[in-house]
């Protein structure tokens, strides 16, 4: 019995014995860490390690690069997505739920003043109806960029019922030319461009000619013949076409064939910007992608630029004019300046020099005629209507400032180049701003017209004057279209341009490849959607990788 109690007391009393040695060691290691690391702390001769600054600097990058792409991802991402699944929209009525008439208002074209309207119109107070028989919205100042390759054809178009799509109400579109005008009666006779032929009469409350110009020949024998225009897409299909015809047929011939130097000649006609861009664009092809494949023919070609004025690109300051034509020279584009086309035949362009009064036999293998705009048929037809002490221009249909048809107030309205007033001029840029202005235009009449129906059903005398007032002040809020001019671009070659803009007041006016840039970036903003802007983005990236197709 008393062994058995030592033994677990001892037992007992070894348990205590190990658990405190154990407390005691832990002590010690937490005591000793401690005492370490006051000791590392307050060590004056302890140096601490940085990052080289390159490295530092390649993390931050690395990490708000990646940032700033997913967020640039996820943008467009969205952005596309919105655009390719536009939401439902509000269905066209002949009534507002009030009992009001909803009116119409047809539009007639698909250009920039056109395209400008039905983007900025609230569709959802009218019923609205566009006619054009193209059925696309062509981003102009890129077409001359487009028959030698640098930018696809598909990259600068954009389907008019997509863009009609996005609007808050439904829009509808007719594939059709717009024949006739009666503006008595209110009704556009238009006839479809497909075989079947089918012509109707569209009645409107409000009509918007957009139609645009078509080109002049200013009369001159065999100009319509002979020559490409640059204003459509089949006119940049035909161009291409015609320029690799002729390479091809020429590479049959000996160097020193005349016909051979004939089919190499390249002549355009008409020193703006399109004839200016297009020979610069011509001639980097030469340069840039033709020499690499057929380098002895490529040496061959010759470019020329006739013009009837002193100088190329006239509306731009002086320095950028002749640093242009420096350029154009230096690149080996012929500037005939002062030379005024006469005649022209299957070979030949017999022009006059104004200084010598002779006459110059230019042949050439193809020739593209930039010059000269000319009323379309539609247009000719109104003028003829109202008369030639209401329509009494040449140029185009003659409107007020605030882009009435002067002997159709109130009904017919004009823009773009199918329109002439005095200081407006047939660019894209006034056709834009002038769509702008005409949506504002569209909202207060509508305005209008609400409270105009409110007053057939007011009995007060006061609350009909007050309406009355009203209705005066918002005729007099329709402001008269002031045009901002914010400036030219054009592209002059060599990965040049030249720019004379002018940005929150500031006006700048430069000249190079900084400028180019300047160029590039100002075109992809005014593309019509983000689909345009990504495809016209990737031409130039395969253009600058890959290089242009040299094939038909």
């Amino acid at each position: 019995m008393l062994n058995s109690i030592v033994k677990k007391s001892l037992l007992n009393n070894g348990k205590f014995i190990s658990t405190r040695q154990n407390l005691l060691l832990k002590n010690q290691k937490k005591l000793f860490s401690t005492s370490f690391k006051r000791l590392e702390t307050s060590n004056p001769n302890k140096v601490l390690i940085k990052k080289p600054f390159y490295k530092r600097a390649g993390s931050a990058i690395l990490k708000y690069g990646l940032i700033g792409s997913f967020l640039g991802i996820s943008y467009v991402s969205y952005a596309l997505y919105k655009e390719n699944n536009p939401s439902k929209q509000i269905p066209q009525s002949d009534t507002f739920e009030n009992g009001s008439k909803r009116k119409t208002v047809v539009i007639l074209g698909s250009g920039w003043g056109s395209i400008s309207l039905l983007k900025s119109l609230d569709t959802s107070l009218y019923n609205v109806i566009v006619v054009s028989p193209r059925n696309y919205f062509l981003f102009t100042p890129l077409l001359p960029s487009t028959p030698v390759g640098t930018v696809e054809l598909k990259s600068i178009i954009e389907p008019v019922r997509s863009i009609a799509r996005r609007s808050n109400s439904e829009v509808t579109y007719y594939e059709a030319d717009a024949l006739t005008v009666d503006h008595v009666a209110k009704t556009v006779h238009v006839k479809s461009v497909n075989e079947n032929d089918y012509e109707t009469d569209l009645s409107y409350d409000y009509l918007v000619v957009g139609v645009g110009a078509q080109p002049t020949t200013f009369n001159i024998p065999g100009v319509d013949k002979f020559s490409s225009f640059l204003k459509e897409i089949s006119d940049a299909q035909d161009i291409r076409l015609k320029i690799m015809n002729s390479i091809e047929q020429a590479a049959l011939l000996e160097q020193n064939d005349p016909e051979r130097a004939r089919l190499l000649s390249f002549v355009v006609v008409g020193g703006g910007p399109t004839g200016a861009e297009f020979a610069a664009e011509l001639r980097d092809y030469v340069d840039q992608d033709l020499s690499k494949w057929m380098p002895a023919l490529s040496k061959e070609i010759k470019i020329a630029i006739v013009e009837a004025t002193p100088h190329i690109l006239s509306m731009f300051p002086q320095n950028l004019i002749e640093y242009s034509q420096a350029l154009f020279t230096k690149g080996g584009i012929d500037l005939k300046l002062k030379t005024a086309v006469k005649k022209v035949d299957a070979t030949t362009i017999y022009a006059e020099n104004r200084d010598t009064q002779q006459i110059e036999e230019i042949p050439y293998g193809v020739l593209v005629w930039a010059t000269g705009n000319a009323p379309r048929d539609v247009s000719k037809n109104l003028m003829q209507q109202l008369g030639p002490e209401k329509q009494n221009s040449r140029r185009g249909l003659v409107i007020n400032d605030r882009m009435e048809l002067v002997g159709a107030e109130g009904s017919i309205y004009a823009i773009g180049d199918c329109a002439f007033y005095p200081g407006l001029f047939p660019t894209a840029q006034v056709a834009h701003q002038e769509g702008d202005y005409l949506a504002t235009v569209f909202e207060k009449l509508h305005k209008i017209d609400q409270l105009k129906f409110a007053n057939e059903s007011l009995k007060d005398a006061n609350k009909i004057k007050n309406n009355n007032t009203k209705i005066d002040k918002l005729y007099k809020k329709i402001d008269k279209f002031h045009y901002h001019h914010y400036g030219t671009l054009a592209y002059i070659g060599n990965e040049q341009a030249i720019a004379d803009v002018t940005v929150n007041g500031y006006q700048f006016k430069g000249a190079g490849a900084v400028t180019f840039l300047f160029w590039k970036s100002a075109y992809l903003g005014m593309c019509v959607s983000l689909r345009n802007r990504l495809l016209v983005a990737m031409d130039w990236f395969k253009v600058y990788f890959i290089g242009r197709d040299s094939s038909i």
